[in-house]
């Protein structure tokens, strides 16, 4: 059901309208801010010019009446008109009267104290919360126990992560009120905040000391088993997540599992996997890899990709190749002192050429060129 707009009547201790808007106390709220926006102070744009020499003549007589009186009268005008736009929410017009009401300079410090913690008001609302602290600041320079600038500063400093400044303003500020739910209610969500941002950063330390945890044991059991390792300079993308890890992580002598890069030269193909076990062998890897249909199997490519035809090399440390028994556990083949078969960037690089082809594929393998691939 539509509900008829209310009228402004102020109730108890509620400030009446200022003199010069009398004539508004007949109309809706949105009809008074609808006249407010003709004044000098809240104008978005100014009318037809309607004076001699164009200016508007609405227009100054308005700013006259806006200046009307003494200093401190003017800035007590000022405040609370910029109050009423604050609890319309309207915080950067509200902010703006503020500011003309500090530009009066009046001299009465009660009024100045107001208008810097009223401002400060809509500059937290505004996000502003530099400028909240540094008005706040200016307040209390005039009255240190103005408890309301505490409580927005504590605000301002908790909205800014600065969690140890927000406690201490909201206890010092509890000194001088330790009744106040506000405060009370303030300290206890930094209080909660602090200890979720400290169980953060246990997690992350603990995350962190696991991993480091784990790499001392993945290093003491490559150095364990005799096996080397190689990092190259720009390691394949696919080894980014898939990494080298013990079965069991408490357990240096437990099996090491690697990812393996997988190379067919007389295809140029290439496969990846995430998980192969130190004591399987490249028979065990290839029943996995040939698992396919058999329209695979009936390209020309592809004719000589069986379990017996294929052979297997890893490249030495030296950059040469070694053929390696299809029998043989992987364990066994990296933990040969001559010559040495090395992880390169914690992973198996194996390489499957068909017989029939591998002597011609053998003569053109390039050590240098291997050996400049790692750098």
């Amino acid at each position: 059901m539509f509900e008829k707009p209310k009228r402004y009547i102020p109730g108890p201790g509620e400030p009446a309208l200022p003199p010069q808007l009398s004539e508004f106390q007949n109309k809706t709220t949105d009809e008074v801010l609808e006249e407010l926006n003709r004044m000098p102070f809240f104008m978005k744009t100014l009318d037809e010019t309607d004076g001699e020499g164009g200016q508007n003549t609405e227009l100054e007589a308005l700013k006259a009446l806006a200046y009307e009186g003494e200093p401190h009268e003017i800035a007590e005008n000022f405040k609370k008109q910029g109050n009423e736009l604050y609890k319309a929410k309207r915080y950067g017009d509200a902010r703006e009267l503020y500011n003309k009401g500090l530009d009066v300079d009046c001299e009465v410090a009660e009024i100045n104290e107001s208008l810097h913690s009223n401002r400060a008001a809509c500059e937290l609302e505004l996000k502003n919360y530099r400028r909240c602290i540094n008005d706040c600041k200016l307040a209390l320079q005039i009255n240190p126990k103005n408890v309301k600038c505490y409580y927005r500063v504590a605000r301002a400093f908790h909205s800014l992560d600065r969690a140890d400044e927000a406690k201490q303003t909201v206890q010092f500020a509890l000194q001088l009120d330790p009744e106040n739910k506000a405060l009370g209610a303030l300290f206890e969500k930094i209080r909660k905040r602090e200890e979720e941002v400290q169980a953060y950063e246990a997690q992350k330390l603990k995350e962190k000391t696991d991993k480091e945890r784990l790499q001392t044991l993945l290093d003491a059991s490559l150095i364990l088993r005799n096996f080397t390792n190689i990092d190259t300079t720009n390691p394949p993308e696919l080894l980014e997540k898939a990494k080298l890890y013990l079965e069991d992580e408490s357990d240096v002598q437990s099996q090491l599992i690697f990812p393996a890069m997988v190379f067919y030269p007389s295809s140029d193909e290439f496969d990846f996997i995430g998980a192969v076990g130190e004591l399987s062998t490249p028979e065990d890897l290839l029943n996995i890899l040939l698992q396919r249909p058999q329209e695979w199997f009936d390209q020309p490519i592809h004719q000589d990709f069986t379990t017996k035809k294929l052979l297997a090399f890893m490249e030495t440390e030296a950059g040469g190749l070694v053929k390696i028994g299809k029998r043989v556990t992987f364990h066994n083949v990296l933990k040969m002192q001559s010559p040495v078969v090395p992880l390169l960037d914690k992973s198996l690089r194996i390489y499957f050429v068909p017989k029939s082809s591998s002597e011609e594929w053998l003569s053109k393998w390039d050590k240098s060129d291997a050996l400049n691939k790692r750098k």
